[in-house]
């Protein structure tokens, strides 16, 4: 909350960055995230740095004459991708009509889907989540723009696929078998689809539903979310493969260095890394995490912010054509 927090910033950060030189984004973002605040003893709170090291991003990038993509492939030793990273764009409840919206737009990865309830959402045999995907891949096959437009269908369950089979891994990689049918001939990824309510069980079950999955060679990949909040914790799932792919939730790690670190180790395990965060941001910070994605190449990268879908998709979208559209140009003028 503004009231409570900008009084810290003033009080505390702002000393700590004034008059420093604005050279590395590295240095001072780990600096600014490690901060403890006198007053409680404690790190400040995730939110604060994860804004204040945007703010300081930007500012490094000005100091640089450099975009900001710029200066995390430089800091980093990656690159500016030359191409768009793909964009997973989330429907919210309106999973039908946001659906069309996200297919006439081409999006990469869709739709969430937001299936957080056994009962209206998922069915007590899983019967309504199959009936979904049916229709979603007869929906992308009715709507599609063109004839290689072939996205990936990747849904949240919330753990209610634990739910409605009692956490049994037989009858859940049955389950799955199911679903694979019904998305064919789409890749399909289950995000979340079992809570065991706290972090080293959630590691193992996913670790053996990921086994399970690849042992069968069911076309669906896992997508680790829930327990799976910190750095800390993205490197103890990816070490331990529990999951294919990994939800790097972005201001649940606070400084956005932590969001390079993560997606950096993901891809260097082998481990497929979702640049994620919340419909609950600002068109800020989805601009600054498209700079990041572009330089440290996620999987994917959220369209945020809202569940409007067309809001969310195109902040996203723009900026990232926005860093091509100057990657090319820098690029031509230094051939010349």
């Amino acid at each position: 909350l503004a009231d409570d927090f900008i009084p810290v910033i003033q009080e505390y950060i702002a000393p700590v960055l004034e008059g420093r030189e604005m050279y590395s984004f590295k240095e001072l973002a780990e600096e600014i995230d490690s901060f403890i605040n006198p007053d409680t003893g404690k790190r400040i709170h995730t939110a604060l740095r994860y804004g204040i090291t945007q703010a300081i991003l930007d500012a490094v990038a000005k100091s640089r004459k450099m975009i900001m993509a710029e200066v995390i492939a430089d800091e980093y030793n990656t690159y500016v991708s030359s191409e768009g990273i793909p964009i997973f764009s989330q429907s919210g409840d309106d999973r039908y009509n946001n659906v069309d919206k996200m297919i006439i737009k081409g999006a990469d990865v869709l739709p969430h889907a937001l299936i957080n309830n056994v009962h209206n959402k998922l069915g007590e045999e899983g019967e309504l989540l199959l009936k979904y995907v049916g229709w979603l891949r007869d929906r992308v096959s009715e709507l599609k723009p063109d004839q290689e437009y072939k996205p990936i269908l990747h849904i949240d369950v919330y753990g209610t696929i634990g739910m409605a089979f009692n956490d049994d891994y037989d009858r859940i990689i049955a389950y799955f078998k199911e679903l694979e049918r019904a998305a064919y001939p789409y890749k399909l990824r289950i995000e979340g689809p079992i809570d065991v309510e706290e972090r080293e069980g959630q590691m193992l079950a996913l670790k053996e539903l990921t086994r399970r999955v690849d042992e069968e060679d069911i076309n669906i990949q896992i997508v680790a979310d829930e327990w799976c909040n910190t750095l800390e914790d993205i490197k103890y799932f990816a070490d331990n493969r529990a999951g294919h792919m990994i939800q790097i939730k972005t201001p649940d790690l606070g400084g956005i260095n932590n969001t390079i670190e993560a997606v950096l180790y993901c891809k260097q395990k082998g481990i497929g890394a979702y640049q994620g965060g919340t419909c609950n941001e600002t068109d800020r910070s989805s601009q600054v995490c498209v700079h990041i994605a572009m330089a440290a190449h996620p999987d994917q990268i959220l369209a945020k912010p809202g569940m409007g879908v067309d809001e969310g998709y195109m902040i996203v979208y723009n900026e990232m054509q926005r860093i091509i559209a100057i990657n090319n140009s820098q690029s031509a003028n230094q051939a010349k």
